[in-house]
């Protein structure tokens, strides 16, 4: 483990936290209470943290432009007035499926966003991912448990996703210009059997994806060759997901859960669902502008 400073960045605990993104133009911090419905934003640096509630489940959103930004929901994707928290339906995604909602997602440089679904309960092989490019969609993968790690090499021609069930993550080629895969599904890290499970994952400007291990109160870097060089400790058990934030996108926020804990669990672990800072200087990436 290595002693970089993580401090607390936001003590609302959150019940599943995830989905942090950073929006540059707004220089605020994004990040979910995915079965709480809520989405909570905050100023970069030290802003006070605001707590929007939401119609129904979400988990992932996305900037358009300066006015607007795009949510992944259970029921599909809605186009969120960044100032008047004003929602319109853009489209469906699996929104005659009760039982599902969606989970990870991750814009290419393209402008595609890819969205993943899982079951509530998190029903064996009930979530899918998804691509939705200016007013397409398209369903990739199906019969995914629990579908994470979504996330695109910097020159968008490399796309990565995990079954956070198995500890699986695949790497697939996809076309740059599109976010389309243009290949079939490759196993890069086959983590089965191992403590913990991959969940979110970022990918920095030199190609090291930063993954939260669920589990395992742990940051995990890996380089572009698969092999695992680093490991931040983390103050909950429970990390979710980790994004790039500032200006300069040179540090890490990460999200926690404390979901699935009884009473005597949460005790020990007091700061689950809080959302961290790590104090690491990166060369991390800003996420690209989805395109409706």
């Amino acid at each position: 483990m290595s002693t970089e400073t993580v401090s607390v960045f936001c003590a609302i605990t959150c019940r599943l936290g995830e989905g942090p993104t950073y929006d540059p133009l707004r220089n605020s911090v994004l990040w979910f209470d995915i079965v709480g419905c809520k989405l909570l934003e905050r100023q970069w640096p030290d802003g006070p943290t605001t707590v929007h509630s939401l119609p129904e489940m979400a988990s992932a959103i996305a900037v358009v432009d300066e006015k607007r930004q795009l949510m992944a929901t259970e029921t599909g994707l809605f186009l969120r007035d960044a100032v008047t928290g004003a929602l319109s339906k853009v489209i469906d995604i699996e929104s005659d499926q009760p039982e599902t909602r969606s989970n990870d997602a991750r814009v290419h440089p393209s402008g595609a966003f890819w969205i993943s679904t899982m079951g509530k309960r998190g029903e064996h092989q009930a979530g899918s991912i998804y691509w939705y490019r200016g007013g397409e969609s398209r369903r990739l993968y199906p019969h995914i448990t629990v579908p994470n790690s979504i996330c695109f090499s910097p020159d968008g021609g490399t796309a990565f996703f995990a079954d956070t069930r198995t500890n699986i993550l695949y790497r697939v080629e996809c076309d740059a210009g599109t976010g389309l895969p243009v290949g079939e599904p490759q196993v890069f890290l086959d983590q089965g059997g191992m403590k913990g499970g991959m969940d979110g994952s970022v990918i920095d400007a030199d190609g090291q994806l930063w993954n939260a291990r669920w589990g395992a109160a742990a940051l995990d870097c890996y380089a572009p060759d698969g092999r695992h060089f680093h490991r931040i400790a983390l103050p909950a058990k429970q990390g979710t997901c980790p994004a790039f934030v500032g200006p300069d996108a040179d540090r890490l926020v990460v999200t926690s859960a404390w979901q699935g804990m009884d009473e005597a669990t949460r005790a020990g672990d007091p700061d689950a669902g809080k959302t961290f800072l790590i104090e690491v200087p990166v060369r991390g990436r800003h996420e690209p502008r989805v395109l409706i």
